[in-house]
């Protein structure tokens, strides 16, 4: 036989089930409140982490330094504050705190963890965090929240760009085929003019002559005419060049070079005058110049062993006699050029010197 509920058993039900609504209802609103709140909160962090992050990548390049050595820290904060107003469009005039704006040197040994800023040597990175809150831009105002009386919420986000330091060379990249002493070189500081003569000599800024000689390198085959040279001054290193220093088993591979990998090429002392034209033309360019450590006579030939790169531009060039023939160089630093960046910005040893590739967010 079944039993139906009574009436009032069934009013008791009705009784709890809006009591139990009653005291949820105040709850789902807070969930609905907080759901809406978070999700907009999140939408203007992610926007103003874009911002950041486009800020501190065009900021970095302002850290490559000139010729002489120089950053301009003052357009660095200014590029910063630029993107802030072009890339954060829900404030009417951004504020970027002079405190918000760090610049340094890595420390390679935090890069992949917590990156600490080095105040010493050549500035290579930017950290910038863009915020919303009572110090600056005002928080962001909630709307349901204030039911419960929040009004509004800090909201902040941080980027770190680094300039990557470059490791490799593709065919394209701009070259100087002469060849530098690197002890001398690294020696010199930066912005130094050195003026290198047809018959071999070097003289620095203040016309006193330095120890050592230079050469004309054959980068490719070693049978490389002055037609060939007159090339890889104008257009840079092809492939074709590349080819050559492999077939002779100077390099071991052949799509690039690795300026950590020592090489021998071969060449010759002086300055030929068929290279007048070539460097007329490409006065004022940033060019790569290798370095080498030693030089070796191979019968006719000189051998010089090559260990690495470094970054010139083609001051001034003059023809006139082997004695007071001569090309005029300065020590510079460059973002230009077919260069890869070192595969680990932990590693600092074996890249190009005063080069610069694509910069890496890294926080």
């Amino acid at each position: 036989m079944l039993h139906r509920p009574s009436m009032r058993r069934r009013s008791q039900r009705k009784g709890a089930i809006v009591v139990i609504a009653a005291i949820l209802f105040p709850i789902f609103i807070a969930m609905l409140a907080f759901a809406v709140d978070s999700g907009y909160l999140l939408k203007k962090r992610s926007r103003l982490q874009h911002a950041a992050d486009a800020a501190a990548l065009a900021a970095v390049r302002d850290l490559v330094p000139d010729a002489y050595g120089d950053q301009d820290l003052d357009k660095v904060r200014a590029t910063i504050r630029s993107f802030a107003n072009l890339n954060v469009r829900d404030v009417g005039s951004f504020t970027v705190l002079g405190s918000d704006i760090e610049i340094g040197r890595y420390d390679p040994e935090t890069i992949y963890s917590d990156v600490q800023l080095l105040d010493t040597g050549v500035f290579d990175t930017v950290r910038v965090t863009f915020r919303r809150d009572s110090s600056a831009n005002s928080p962001v105002s909630l709307f349901f929240a204030r039911i419960f009386g929040m009004d509004d919420s800090d909201v902040s986000a941080t980027a770190t760009a680094v300039l990557q330091k470059a490791s490799i060379l593709e065919p394209g990249v701009g070259v100087l085929p002469f060849s530098i002493p690197e002890d001398l070189w690294k020696a010199t500081p930066d912005g130094n003019v050195w003026s290198i003569y047809g018959d071999g000599r070097m003289e620095d800024s203040s016309g006193g002559q330095l120890p050592g000689n230079w050469g004309t390198l054959n980068l490719g085959t070693s049978a490389n005419s002055t037609a060939t040279i007159n090339d890889q001054v104008l257009n840079g290193l092809q492939q074709v060049h590349l080819d050559g220093l492999y077939a002779e088993g100077r390099i071991p591979q052949s799509n690039q070079i690795r300026s950590s990998h020592d090489f021998n090429a071969n060449g010759d002392q002086g300055l030929s005058g068929g290279m007048k034209s070539s460097l007329h033309t490409v006065k004022g360019e940033t060019k790569l110049i290798p370095l080498f450590d030693g030089v070796t006579n191979q019968g006719s030939v000189l051998e010089f062993h090559i260990t690495g790169w470094a970054v010139c531009v083609v001051f001034d060039s003059h023809f006139h006699g082997s004695k007071n023939t001569y090309v005029e160089i300065q020590k510079s630093y460059t973002y230009n050029g077919i260069l890869k960046p070192s595969s680990d910005l932990s590693v600092t040893e074996g890249v190009i010197e005063g080069a610069y590739t694509t910069p890496a967010l890294v926080e």
